[in-house]
C-alpha cells in the first residue's frame, strides 16, 4: 500500500469497522498516515477491543528530553476510537467528542516498543465511550484514558 493512501468511500460504505480495521491490520488497507507518522502499528483487532504498538523514541521528544506528552494521547485517542468503530455497522461513522489523559510514567528512548489498548464500555446510536491503557513491554503503566465518541449515521 501507498503510505498516506486513504480508505475510499466505497470500501468504508461496504465494511463494517471490524471488517475495515482487521484489512488494515492485515494490510489489504492501507495504514492511516498517523500511524506512519508516528510509528505505530494495528496488532490485535477483535469486537471491541484493539491494542496498538508503537516505539517511542527522539523524533517525538519534548523540549526536556522525553516523548512528548502528545505521543501518548494519540494512541488513545486512536485505541479508544478504533474500539469503538470495531462494533459500528458498515458506512457509520465516529468522532472523538471528548478525550481525557492521564500520564503516569514519562517515556524516552529506552523505553522500548508500548502497546495501547483500548476497549469499549458502551456503544449506542448516538454516543459511545471507552477506555485505554498504555504500558510498556513489562506491563507497566504509562497513561491511561477515556473517550466519548459520537456516532455518525451513514
Amino acid at each position: 500500500m501507498t503510505p498516506g493512501a486513504v480508505v475510499d468511500a466505497q470500501q468504508f460504505a461496504t465494511l463494517t469497522g471490524l471488517e475495515l480495521l482487521r484489512a488494515m491490520r492485515d494490510g489489504a488497507l492501507p495504514p492511516p498516515g498517523i500511524g506512519i507518522a508516528l510509528d505505530f502499528r494495528l496488532r490485535d483487532v477483535e469486537p471491541g477491543r484493539v491494542v496498538f504498538v508503537g516505539h517511542p523514541d527522539a523524533r517525538f521528544y519534548n523540549p526536556l528530553g522525553q516523548v512528548h506528552g502528545g505521543y501518548a494521547a494519540t494512541l488513545l485517542d486512536s485505541c479508544m476510537g478504533c474500539a469503538v468503530h470495531s462494533q459500528l455497522g458498515a458506512g457509520v461513522g465516529y468522532t472523538t467528542l471528548e478525550i481525557k489523559v492521564n500520564y503516569i510514567r514519562a517515556m524516552d528512548s529506552s523505553t522500548g516498543e508500548i502497546a495501547a489498548e483500548g476497549r469499549t464500555l458502551h456503544v449506542g446510536r448516538r454516543t459511545a465511550t471507552a477506555e485505554g491503557f498504555v504500558r510498556d513491554a513489562a506491563g507497566r503503566l504509562l497513561a491511561h484514558g477515556t473517550t466519548t465518541c459520537i456516532v455518525l449515521a451513514p
